[in-house]
C-alpha cells in the first residue's frame, strides 16, 4: 500500500516528522517498507512566462529570452528547448538554485548574458526524460515556488500490510490507526448523500445472496465523461501506484484508495435490461478490460445484464460494458462479495487487481454506501450530471460475534499490569464496542475489523496501542529440575552418533518427491499428492527416505566421490482410509569400497553384510532378517527386519534395474528402519558371576542348503533349557563329504550350572534335546 504523506495529513495530523510517524506505523504492525520524497531535493525554481523568445545571434539552436519569475524585472535567460515560445509558463531556476547534480550560476551562452535556467521535468528530477520545458497551465502563480505549486515537499510512504489487515488498504483505514495509536484527532471527508433529481433506476437481482449479501448502484444521467480529472486527484492517484485514466475512472480509484470500496462504473446506454449478480454458466466468454479474452467457469461471480456477463464480481470489469469519452449515463456499483467467492479467481486468471485484492482480504460491508454516495459526489462534481435512487439489494450480512478479554490473560500474556480503566481507553481509540464483565471486558469488534475474531487478536490490539517498545524485556525466571532421563529410552542423537562414528554422514532432504519415484522405485500406487507443489517433481509426500540418499549419492558421484556414506533421520507419510500417518525412519546408504583405500587391507566393495552390521549396531542385536522382496531391492540379497517378530524396516542391495537407470558403475546398499523401536533400550541387569566352570559342546548338523540359519538358531534357543548360556555358529560347509543340495552347520553350545558342576551325562542331555528338535523342525542330521 503506497500513499502519499500529505494526502494522510489531511484526515489526521499527528505531531510526528515523516521519519517519526514511520516508526510509530511499524511499531504498531504496519510495516514500512519504503520511504522516499516524490521529488529529488532543489530550491529557487519558481513559475515563469515566457514574455519574447528571439533567435540567439550566434547559435541556431538557441533563443534569448525575456522571462518574467514575478520580480521587479523580467530576466534575460538563453533557452535552447525546442518548446520555448512567448506565452508559455515553465519552471524557472534562478541564479544561486540547486538542482539535481548541479547549481545554478551568471553566465554567458555564445557571448550572451543568461540569468538562470528554463527546466524540463528530467532537469527537476521529476521524469527520467522530457522532449523541452515543462509546460504549466494558466492557473500556475507567475513567481510560485514549484515545490508549493506541485506540493514537492510530500513523502511517500509503502506499507508491508500482513493479510489480516485489509482495513489499512485505504487512507482512511490508516488515518483511523494513526488517530488511535497517536491521540491525533481524526477528521474523514463528509460524505452526505447526493440530491436525488430524477427517479429512474436499474432493476437488480441477486440470485446468490451468500456471495453476494451487499449489492447499491444508482443511474447518474448527463455526466461529461470527457471532463479532465483535477490536478490533486491525478497527484494523488500517481503517488499511490495509480496511472490516471479518464475522470470517471480515475473517481472509482480515488474512492478505492480513500474508502477502500472498490466501485464499478458502467455505461448505461450499453446495458441490456437490468443488474443480475450471479455465477457464471460454464463457457459464458468475458473480454475484460485489460484485453484479455476468458471462458468463465461456474464457480466464477459476475455481474450480467440479460445478454450476458458485463464484469467479473469484484475483480474486473468487461470491455462492452465500459465508460469513455462519449458516456453520457453511468451506473455507479457498490457492494460487498465474500471473500471466499473472490479468493484465488484472479490468480488462476494469471493476473491480479487492486479490487480483487481488496475483496479477497474483506471489505468494509459497513461502508458500501458511504463510498457509493463519495464517488457520486465526485462525479457529479467533476463531470457534472444528475444523480437517481440508490437501488440497494440487502441480505443478511456477516455478524460481529463479540470477543472475551480477560484481563488476567491479557497480562500474562504481555507480562505487564495494565488495569481496566487503560484497557477501555485503548479499546475507545481503536472505536471498538465493548461492554464491561466480570473480569474483563466483551468486545464488539467493528464491521471494517475482519481480523478480529479470538482474545488473542485483541490482546495483540492492546499491546500495539500500549507501544511494543513500553513492554520491558524481562529475563524469564523459573525453578529448574533436572527431569528423569529413563536409561531404556535413548535420543535420536544416539542414532545420528552411532552412524556418524561409522563414517556415515547425515543429509536433511525434502519430504516431497516425485510420484514416479513413488509409483516405480517404492510400488506405491496411491500416494499422497500435494494440492500446491513447490515444484512439478515434488508432487507427493514420500514414504521412504530413500529418494533423497539416492539423489544425493548421484550429486556426489558426479563430483567423484568413489566412496559414500550417507543417512538420513525423517518422516515417511502414508494414507490410511481419511487420515494421514507419520512414521519416523531412519535410512542409510553406502556405495564404494567397504574400507577407506589404505595398503593394510584388500581392496574390496562394500556389500550386505557390511551394512547389516550398521543395523545390528543401531538395534543393540536384537532384530532378525527374513528373505523377502522389494521394488527397490535385489531379488537374492534383501532382507526384512523383524523386531520381536514385527516388520520394523529393509535392508538390501540396489536392483540392478536401477542401478542401470541411474548409471551407477557399482550398487549401492540401503536399509530403512523405523525410529520409534530402535530408541528402547535393553536395560543391563544383573546376573550372578558363576562358581563353577561352563561347559562347551559342538554339534554340527546337515540340512537342506536353503535352510535359514537364523530359524536353526530360533529353534535351539525356544528350548529355554535353564542350563543354557549361549549358543552361536562358528561353522558352514559346502563340499567334499557333504551330500549335494546340502550344508553342514556347526554350533557351539555353553552350558553352565549356578548351583554345582555339571556332569557329563546332563551336558549330553541337553545335547540330545537340542538335536531332537533340529530333526523335527527342520529334518536335520547329525553330521559324523
Amino acid at each position: 500500500m503506497q500513499f502519499s504523506e500529505h494526502w494522510l495529513r489531511q484526515y489526521v495530523d499527528p505531531a510526528l516528522d515523516s521519519q517519526g510517524l514511520s516508526h510509530a506505523l511499524t511499531m504498531a504492525g504496519l510495516e514500512v517498507e519504503a520511504l522516499e520524497p516524490v521529488a529529488p531535493a532543489f530550491s529557487k525554481v519558481v513559475v515563469a512566462e515566457i514574455i519574447s523568445a528571439e533567435k540567439h545571434p550566434d547559435a541556431d539552436r538557441l533563443q534569448v529570452c525575456k522571462v518574467d519569475v514575478g520580480a521587479v524585472e523580467p530576466l534575460q535567460i538563453v533557452c535552447g528547448a525546442p518548446n520555448a515560445r512567448a506565452g508559455l509558463r515553465a519552471p524557472c531556476a534562478l541564479v544561486g538554485a540547486e538542482l539535481p547534480g548541479f547549481k545554478i550560476k551568471q553566465a554567458k551562452v555564445r557571448g550572451v548574458a543568461s540569468s538562470g535556467m528554463m527546466c524540463s521535468a528530467k532537469e527537476l528530477g521529476l521524469a527520467e526524460g522530457s522532449d523541452g520545458l515543462l509546460e504549466l497551465g494558466a492557473d500556475a502563480h507567475v513567481g510560485q515556488d514549484i515545490r508549493e505549486l506541485f506540493d514537492l515537499d510530500d513523502q511517500l510512504f509503502t506499507l508491508k500490510l500482513t493479510p489480516n489487515r485489509a482495513d489499512c488498504l485505504s487512507i482512511t483505514g490508516i488515518a483511523r490507526d494513526v488517530a488511535a495509536l497517536t491521540g491525533a484527532p481524526l477528521e474523514l471527508p463528509m460524505v452526505d448523500p447526493v440530491p436525488v433529481e430524477h427517479a429512474r433506476q436499474l432493476a437488480v437481482s441477486v440470485s446468490e445472496p451468500a456471495a453476494c449479501p451487499r449489492y447499491a448502484g444508482r443511474l447518474i444521467e448527463g455526466v461529461d465523461a470527457a471532463a479532465a480529472t483535477p490536478e490533486w486527484m491525478v497527484r494523488r492517484l500517481e503517488r499511490s501506484g495509480i496511472r490516471s485514466i479518464s475522470a470517471i475512472v480515475d473517481i472509482t480509484n480515488y474512492v478505492l484508495l480513500e474508502q477502500g470500496q472498490p466501485l464499478h462504473a458502467f455505461d448505461a446506454d450499453k446495458l441490456q435490461g437490468g443488474i443480475q449478480v450471479r455465477y457464471a454458466r460454464s463457457g459464458e466468454d468475458l473480454l475484460l478490460l485489460n484485453g484479455q479474452q476468458v471462458t468463465l467457469s461456474d464457480d466464477m461471480l459476475v455481474i450480467a445484464d440479460d445478454q450476458g456477463p458485463l464484469a467479473l464480481a469484484g475483480i474486473m470489469g468487461g470491455e462492452a460494458s465500459a465508460v469513455g469519452d462519449t458516456t453520457r449515463n453511468i451506473f455507479l456499483e457498490s457492494a460487498f462479495f465474500a471473500p471466499a467467492v473472490i479468493v484465488g479467481k484472479a490468480r488462476r486468471l494469471n493476473f491480479s487487481t487492486d479490487s480483487s485484492y481488496r475483496f479477497e482480504r474483506g471489505v468494509d460491508f459497513g461502508n458500501t454506501l458511504i463510498a457509493l454516495e463519495r464517488a457520486s459526489q465526485l462525479v457529479l462534481e467533476i463531470c457534472g450530471g444528475q444523480a437517481g435512487p440508490v437501488t440497494e439489494v440487502l441480505h443478511p450480512l456477516p455478524e460481529r460475534q463479540p470477543v472475551r478479554l480477560r484481563l488476567a490473560r491479557l497480562n500474562s500474556v504481555l507480562g505487564i499490569a495494565l488495569d481496566a480503566t487503560v484497557i477501555g481507553a485503548l479499546l475507545e481509540r481503536l472505536n471498538f464496542k465493548f461492554a464491561a464483565m466480570d473480569g474483563g471486558f466483551e468486545v464488539t469488534p467493528p464491521s471494517y475489523r475482519f481480523d478480529i475474531e479470538i482474545e488473542e487478536d485483541l490482546i495483540e490490539e492492546v499491546a500495539r496501542l500500549h507501544g511494543y517498545d513500553h513492554i520491558p524485556a524481562l529475563a524469564p525466571h523459573d525453578e529448574q529440575h533436572m527431569l528423569p532421563v529413563p536409561e531404556s529410552k535413548r535420543h535420536r542423537n544416539w542414532l545420528r552418533d552411532t552412524l556418524a562414528a561409522s563414517g556415515y554422514q547425515e543429509i536433511v532432504s525434502y519430504s516431497f518427491v516425485d510420484e514416479s519415484w513413488e509409483r516405480d522405485f517404492l510400488g506405491n500406487a496411491n500416494p499422497i499428492g500435494l494440492k500446491n507443489p513447490i515444484a512439478s517433481n515434488l508432487s507427493v509426500m514420500r514414504t521412504s527416505l530413500w529418494a533423497g540418499l539416492m539423489e544425493s549419492l548421484i550429486y556426489n558421484l558426479n563430483r567423484k566421490q568413489e566412496r559414500v556414506r550417507l543417512f538420513e533421520i525423517g518422516s515417511a507419510y502414508f494414507a490410511e482410509d481419511s487420515a494421514y500417518r507419520e512414521i519416523g525412519r531412519i535410512s542409510g546408504l553406502a556405495y564404494g569400497s567397504a574400507k577407506p583405500e589404505q595398503w593394510a587391507s584388500e581392496a574390496r566393495e562394500v556389500d550386505f553384510f557390511d551394512v547389516k552390521a550398521e543395523v545390528d549396531r543401531l538395534a543393540g542385536g536384537r532384530v532378525q532378517y527374513v528373505a523377502a522382496q522389494h521394488p527397490a531391492l535385489h531379488p537374492g540379497q534383501t532382507a526384512q527386519i523383524l523386531l520381536q517378530g514385527q516388520p520394523i524396516g529393509w535392508i538390501g542391495k540396489l536392483h540392478p534395474k536401477w542401478q542401470q537407470h541411474y548409471q551407477l558403475p557399482r550398487g549401492a546398499v540401503l536399509f530403512e528402519l523405523d525410529v520409534e523401536p530402535l530408541l528402547h533400550a535393553q536395560v543391563p541387569s544383573y546376573v550372578q558371576v558363576g562358581k563353577f566352570p561352563p561347559v562347551r559342546r559342538d554339534i554340527a548338523v546337515l540340512v537342506d542348503e536353503a535352510t535359514p540359519i537364523q530359524s536353526l538358531l530360533d529353534t535351539m534357543r525356544s528350548s529355554k533349557n535353564a542350563l543354557i548360556n549361549d549358543i552361536a555358529l562358528f561353522d558352514v560347509y559346502q563340499g567334499k563329504g557333504v551330500p549335494e543340495g546340502k550344508k553342514s552347520l556347526a554350533f557351539l553350545v555353553l552350558m553352565q550350572d549356578t548351583q554345582k558342576t555339571l556332569t557329563d551325562a546332563e551336558a549330553d542331555a541337553v545335547m540330545a534335546e537340542l538335536l531332537d528338535l533340529l530333526v523335527q523342525r527342520h529334518g536335520a542330521a547329525l553330521r559324523n
